[in-house]
C-alpha cells in the first residue's frame, strides 16, 4: 500500500465540549482513524471518537497466571528436587506453604506484564509523531484542542475532509505533513 502524500488533516478547536462535539460529527458522518489532542482528560472524548476496549486485561491476566505457575514451579524445583529437606513428616510439595511466594510472583508478573503490554499496544515510546509538524499543535498541552483526521481513513478525501472540518466551525484547519 502507498504511504498517503500528507498524514491527515488537523482542525484546532478552543474549548472541550467543541472538540467532543466535533468529534462526534466526525464518527457519525464515517471517518474512522481519528485521534484527538487536549490538554488535559476528556472523559467523554474516547468515546466520541470510536475508542474501543484494550487488551490490557488480557495481558495482565496472562502475566499473572505466568507469575503465579512461575512461581509454583520455581518453589517445587528448589523444595523437592534440587534441596529436598524433609522435616515433621511433611511432603516435599506442600503447597500451602508455596501460597505466599505464589501470590507475590502473581502480582509482579501482572503488573510487569500490564506496563509493558501498555507501552507495547500504545506503540510507546514515540518519540516523533507527524502531528508535531504542525507549529500551532504547540499549544496542544496549553489551552487548544486539536482534532485529526489520518489520511488512511477510508472516507479522507482531501477537499472534502477540509471543507468538513470548516464546517465544524474551528479556529483553524490545519494539514499534517509527514
Amino acid at each position: 500500500m502507498r504511504r498517503p502524500a500528507i498524514y491527515g488533516l488537523m482542525a484546532e478547536f478552543e474549548s472541550a465540549t467543541e472538540l467532543v462535539l466535533a468529534a462526534r460529527r466526525a464518527r457519525e458522518e464515517g471517518y474512522r482513524c481519528m485521534d484527538a489532542y487536549s490538554p488535559f482528560p476528556i472523559e467523554e472524548l474516547s468515546e466520541a471518537i470510536g475508542f474501543g476496549h484494550t487488551r490490557v486485561s488480557l495481558v495482565t491476566l496472562v502475566g499473572g497466571v505466568l507469575g503465579a505457575v512461575g512461581g509454583f514451579l520455581l518453589q517445587y524445583w528448589i523444595s523437592a528436587i534440587s534441596y529436598p529437606l524433609k522435616v515433621g513428616g511433611r511432603p516435599l510439595n506442600s503447597w500451602p506453604a508455596l501460597i505466599v511466594v505464589i501470590f507475590e510472583m502473581t502480582v509482579l508478573g501482572a503488573a510487569l506484564f500490564a506496563v509493558l503490554g501498555m507501552l507495547a499496544l500504545n506503540g510507546l515510546p514515540m518519540p516523533y509523531h507527524p502531528v508535531f509538524n504542525v507549529p500551532r499543535f504547540a499549544f496542544a498541552s496549553k489551552d487548544r484542542f486539536f482534532l485529526a483526521i489520518e489520511a488512511t481513513d477510508p472516507k479522507f478525501d482531501r477537499v472534502r475532509t477540509e471543507r468538513f472540518l470548516h464546517n465544524l466551525g474551528p479556529r483553524a484547519v490545519s494539514e499534517v505533513p509527514h
